[in-house]
């Protein structure tokens, strides 16, 4: 199993979630790239700005195996034959991995030896798809189940045709469940939004993020990560389900979220910490000092050793979509910034 310990580099890196402003992908692809360069981690960007099946729900149920979707009012609807919606999202998703294979072919120098890609973890993507009756798909347990298990048979595709456009790159692969923690205290609302739905029981998520991750690292991902919320972030769950790194925003954890923290980098996982906050978009940027301070005093009140810190990648505490392509790009500089700061802790 791949952990912290058998990543190419021991030293802090920089990336973000993912979600990218504007709509040119020819123009994130080479910001991203030219930002994130060796030791960090770039990734491919989600463009929600160009519509329909740019979204995360969207982008993520195009690599859906035998199941189809399109939009209806209400949302991404599980329908019995592709339309045009899952025609434009697949088309977008191609364009995009297209336009990485161009971007990586023409760099000069060295490439970079880590690539990410995002995808909406199998709770969440179960929220936000509706049934034939226009409830959420989370409803049924049959469905959440099918919806993983499609999703782990469309990945192996998605990972060899990223893995041919950056070859010799590490895959990094980051499941995002901004709705776990909905999930588990059953508050995500029906589609007439006067109930809510039943929880789902927490080994059942264990179980279907375990289908998920092992199909993932199977394809030839190197590094699977979970992605979700601080608010009654699961963390204990998705170590059970084998994922090697959990990323969550550092701004509201408890002091028993940062013990357990703690406790995953003793095990050898990998945190991915969102100290850069980018609630704001209009905001100015922290400075380096204070960013590195977000990280520096829990970890060590924890009693963890600087020399650990190189199990950490730098994140926002959100995606970019709502700034300025030129505010996320001071956002990825700030980030490279902070990672060299806690390198320089780390190394005495």
């Amino acid at each position: 199993m791949a952990d912290a310990a058998t990543s190419p580099q021991r030293q802090v890196t920089a990336t973000a979630l993912g979600p990218w402003p504007g709509q040119d992908p020819v123009e994130a692809t080479r910001i991203i790239r030219g930002e994130l360069g060796t030791p960090h981690l770039p990734f491919l960007a989600e463009l929600p700005d160009r519509g329909v099946g740019a979204d995360a729900v969207g982008r993520t149920a195009s690599l859906l195996v035998e199941m189809a979707v399109d939009v209806q009012p209400h949302g991404w609807r599980i329908v019995d034959r592709p339309g045009r919606d899952l025609i434009r999202a697949r088309s977008a998703l191609s364009t995009d991995i297209n336009v990485l294979a161009d971007v990586a072919g023409e760099e000069d120098g060295q490439a970079a030896a880590e690539f990410k890609v995002q995808l909406r973890g199998p709770l969440s993507l179960a929220a936000g798809l509706h049934l034939h009756n226009g409830e959420r798909a989370l409803i049924d347990y049959g469905a959440r189940r099918d919806i993983a298990a499609s999703l782990a048979a469309g990945v192996g595709e998605h990972l060899t045709r990223v893995s041919a456009a950056v070859p010799g790159a590490r895959l990094v692969v980051q499941l995002d469940e901004p709705d776990i923690a909905s999930v588990l205290a059953g508050t995500i609302p029906t589609s007439s939004g006067y109930r809510t739905l039943r929880s789902v029981a927490g080994q059942e998520v264990t179980e279907l993020w375990r289908v998920v991750i092992d199909a993932v690292r199977s394809a030839g991902a190197a590094e699977v990560t979970v992605a979700v919320p601080e608010i009654e972030a699961p963390f204990d769950r998705i170590l059970a389900a084998g994922a090697d790194g959990i990323a969550v925003p550092l701004k509201a954890l408890t002091s028993r979220q940062w013990e357990q923290l703690a406790e995953a980098v003793e095990a050898g996982k990998r945190i991915w910490a969102g100290a850069l906050r980018v609630d704001n978009p209009a905001a100015e940027l922290p400075r380096v000092a204070d960013i590195v301070d977000t990280v520096r005093r829990p970890w060590q009140q924890l009693g963890l050793p600087l020399t650990e810190l190189g199990t950490l990648r730098i994140t926002p505490s959100g995606g970019l979509e709502g700034h300025t392509p030129k505010a996320a790009t001071a956002v990825l500089t700030r980030l490279t910034q902070a990672a060299d700061g806690l390198n320089q802790l780390a190394l005495g």
